[in-house]
């Protein structure tokens, strides 16, 4: 067993001569940084997939971790023409700007990590000037219905990372609120989860000083990660 673990890791890291190179290394682009999360679905319509978590180091790419993922109840969509409303997660390779929650910050984080209170609000609503921003209190553009009171996620918000979909330059209609979070009952509204231990130790890892990004896709297709 020990022998055929090893093995794996060999492939998986790039060492191994006659196995595929690791992942990110098939990627089109992993952001520049030297950390990198891949979240990859087996088709468009999957529910769940699997979340990896890489270093490079030495020119090479090695796993730091993984864990299954959860995805959008509608499954995942090409993140550049995707509609709001549609219970798909946006396919394609995003920034992490900063973490968030509801409980501390794991011991160990140093993303800054923004605590939530009964007065934190994500604006989803399309005609606020908040539009796909976190908020303090809820604006009186943003209408109530048309947000998300961060605080009432109790299981899904324990922790998260922001994901930077349709973000530094919003367009209305494509989406707001796309989160790496913990596992709630089921598939997501359109953001990726993890069980609540794997966040916590993405959160210890993820070092802001090293430019990790996500990239999130299927297998192959239209939509797979290495188009990203």
């Amino acid at each position: 067993m020990r022998t055929a673990l090893l093995t794996g890791s060999l492939i998986l890291t790039g060492l191994f001569p006659y196995g595929p190179p690791p992942l990110p290394a098939q990627l089109a682009d992993t952001g520049g940084g030297s950390q990198l999360i891949t979240a990859v679905a087996p088709a468009p319509g999957s529910t769940t997939g699997r979340l990896t978590w890489w270093d490079r180091r030495a020119g090479h790419w090695f796993e730091a971790g993984s864990a299954p993922a959860r995805f959008g109840a509608n499954g995942l969509t090409e993140g550049a023409s995707r509609v709001q409303g549609t219970n798909t997660t946006p396919t394609g390779l995003y920034e992490l700007p900063y973490a968030f929650g509801i409980a501390p910050a794991p011991a160990g984080t140093s993303y800054r990590y923004r605590r939530v209170t009964d007065r934190s609000w994500w604006c989803q609503d399309n005609a606020s000037a908040a539009y796909n921003r976190w908020t303090e209190p809820l604006p009186a553009d943003c209408a109530p219905g048309e947000a998300e009171h961060l605080v009432t996620y109790e299981k899904q918000y324990a922790h998260a990372l922001v994901v930077a979909f349709n973000y530094d330059r919003p367009v209305r209609g494509r989406g707001a609120g796309i989160f790496l979070h913990a596992d709630g009952k089921g598939a997501t509204a359109g953001c990726v989860s993890v069980p609540h231990r794997a966040m916590r130790r993405l959160l210890r890892w993820a070092d802001p000083r090293r430019h990790p990004h996500i990239a999130i896709g299927t297998e192959n297709g239209p939509t797979a990660v290495t188009r990203y």
